[in-house]
């Protein structure tokens, strides 16, 4: 079993003009899809200010945004915990995903260049070696390869949607990956993918990864009746 990621301890990076909370905020993210924080786990200001080396404000100002958008919630006492999604909220969740990665791939068989096309097929090959021992990169490389083809679609628009919806999906917990033969089946239908993308035929290439996401949710349905 992989092992959960590690409540690394350092300063959050702060170059390139962004704003210290917005830093936060991204670094809160980022550790949510990394599985650092999961549904039920409490976070706490000056915990957070401690791992990150910062002060207690724009770690404040970061588990504000988390809440407005729903990702955390008041606890008892000080500090706020992760949410956990109710089952309407995982299917109304993976009823977009299903539209949204079905558009991707439409749109990058339309746009994507070769060079993206054989990126594409460099993570799938990663992806089947990590297979073999680790299912936490296969997560994140499951993650990198479903952003390549939004990145590929040409729609800035899209792309932004679909990283929220990532943050969305960091919520679920468990990933799909320790469900028996989910690994191998998710390949399968990656490379199908990439195949209609590298064909230019968008209609394929829509249908199928809207059959990927339609499976995934068989699996993480399976994942939450187990809990």
């Amino acid at each position: 079993m992989a092992r959960r990621p590690a409540k690394t301890r350092g300063s959050i990076a702060r170059g390139g003009g962004v704003a210290l909370g917005e830093a936060v905020f991204r670094s809160l993210c980022e550790a949510l899809q990394a599985g650092s924080y999961r549904a039920g786990d409490r976070l706490r200001e000056e915990e957070v200010a401690q791992r990150l080396n910062v002060s207690r404000t724009p770690v404040r100002e970061a588990l504000g945004r988390l809440a407005a958008r729903g990702f955390v919630e008041p606890a008892g006492g000080r500090g706020v915990i992760v949410r956990n999604l109710d089952i309407s909220e995982v299917l109304e969740l993976y009823a977009m995903r299903e539209i949204m990665e079905g558009a991707a791939a439409r749109l990058a068989a339309e746009h994507a260049s070769a060079t993206e096309i054989d990126a594409l097929r460099d993570i799938e090959q990663a992806f089947v070696e990590a297979s073999k021992t680790d299912t936490a990169e296969m997560a994140r490389l499951n993650r990198a390869f479903h952003e390549a083809i939004c990145r590929a679609a040409r729609n800035r628009y899209l792309d932004s949607a679909s990283r929220e919806l990532q943050d969305w999906i960091a919520l679920l917990g468990p990933t799909t990956f320790t469900v028996t033969g989910r690994p191998s089946t998710s390949h399968r239908e990656h490379e199908a993918i990439i195949e209609a993308i590298a064909a230019r035929d968008g209609n394929k290439a829509e249908q199928l990864a809207r059959a990927h996401i339609r499976e995934a949710l068989r699996c993480r349905l399976k994942l939450l009746q187990k809990q």
